[in-house]
């Protein structure tokens, strides 16, 4: 049986509990539905619920009001959310607006920091995004061209971030900008900077394949950030953004094998319930086998995902791994997505449809958090030159 800790379980039930009890019957009552965007106004109704329950910063340390889980619970917990009927599932736990946006940053943000950024966020009370992609710097994240300028008392920010995941409901922004161009990666550094600044503008004109505004892009002209709003120390920023990316990675498994779960749950319901030539089409062998391969690969996918988190929370580095398991899990959930839309037929086909919109969301995985190219780079390194 999965070593996942009574605590975690517990927590599950609740979060459970939360989306059928709360969280559906308010999607129901709004009109939410797969094939269109929610407001911000019900966003921020989701995330003050889930923050009632003591779910929403459930990612955090205890000492922040969050349960100290370790990946392998984490990850448990994020395949049942996932998993689950919810249109607006990521935004239970604030994927993309709330503490999971912020992670381990909390240890290295100031008094000021926190009780000015970090706290409202993890209560809820604002919304928070992390701004690294730029028009010419996606997997190459060193090339980014956003620019702060120490003049006295502020940095003088110039730039403009593409594809921001919460950007059209953000508050604050935690801005990646070059503060030393001589010094490469160690001359990037990391600011919060709030969006109702003179000098910032948020615009989202694009509507990704999900359906769903959740991404935008903030331009940054002579946005003037007081330093005590650096994160840590300058030219460290990078490398806090990066020094959490194989727990990331595994996180994002364990989402996409929550939306491969629901999207075989709902084939097999499907094939049991469609009849064809006086017959259920799942009493086809050809639907047999389709659900059969489906079952076997996520069954491998998570095996891998739940045996890489253990050994991480063994306190192993695992950056290969995550990799690994990043490239497997998105190629493979997008399998099992692409079956389901077969076995289902015409019905599969329709927008709004639970796994038309669990198909486009599995695709799109494929490129977020790092493609699967990349992720084939970082094995491969670590494969021929173990000793780099």
């Amino acid at each position: 049986m999965l070593n996942v800790s009574e605590k975690a379980r517990s927590l599950a039930q609740d979060v459970q509990a939360f989306i059928d009890d709360q969280l559906i019957p308010f999607e129901r009552a709004q009109g939410v539905s797969f094939a269109s965007s929610a407001s911000k106004a019900q966003l921020r109704t989701v995330w003050k619920l889930s923050a009632e329950r003591n779910i929403y910063s459930m990612m955090l340390p205890e000492n922040l009001g969050g349960a100290a889980l370790g990946l392998l619970d984490l990850c448990f917990v994020k395949e049942l959310i996932a998993a689950s009927d919810a249109v607006l599932f990521s935004h239970v736990l604030g994927d993309f607006s709330g503490p999971p946006r912020v992670g381990h940053l909390f240890k290295y943000a100031s008094d000021y920091q926190l009780d000015r950024y970090l706290l409202p966020v993890a209560h809820a009370d604002k919304a928070i995004c992390f701004a690294l992609t730029e028009p010419g710097a996606g997997s190459d994240a060193l090339s980014i061209q956003t620019r702060a300028e120490r003049e006295s008392d502020h940095y003088v920010l110039n730039g403009r971030k593409r594809f921001i995941t919460g950007a059209p409901f953000a508050d604050i922004a935690m801005v990646f900008a070059v503060t030393d161009a001589d010094r490469g990666a160690d001359g990037i550094s990391l600011l919060f900077v709030d969006l109702d600044a003179p000098g910032v503008t948020v615009t989202s004109d694009y509507l990704p394949m999900s359906g769903q505004r959740t991404d935008g892009d903030i331009q940054f002209e002579n946005c003037r950030v007081p330093t005590e709003n650096l994160i840590g120390e300058p030219g460290q920023g990078f490398k806090l953004g990066m020094s959490r990316i194989t727990m990331n990675r595994i996180l994002h498994c364990a989402t996409m094998l929550g939306l491969a779960r629901r999207a075989l749950r709902h084939a097999s319901k499907f094939a049991l319930e469609r009849r064809q030539f006086g017959r259920r089409i799942a009493d086809l062998q050809a639907i047999q086998h389709m659900i059969a391969d489906m079952h076997t690969e996520l069954f491998a996918a998570q095996s891998m995902v739940n045996m890489t988190a253990a050994r991480f929370d063994a306190g192993e580095e695992l950056r290969a791994e995550a990799s690994m398991c990043k490239l497997f899990c998105s190629e493979t959930a997008f399998k099992i997505a692409d079956r389901s839309v077969q076995i289902h037929g015409g019905a599969g086909l329709i927008q709004g449809h639970p796994v038309e919109w669990i198909f486009r969301m599995l695709r799109m995985f494929r490129i977020l958090t790092g493609t699967s190219e990349i992720q084939r780079n970082t094995i491969a390194k670590a494969v021929l030159n173990p000793s780099r």
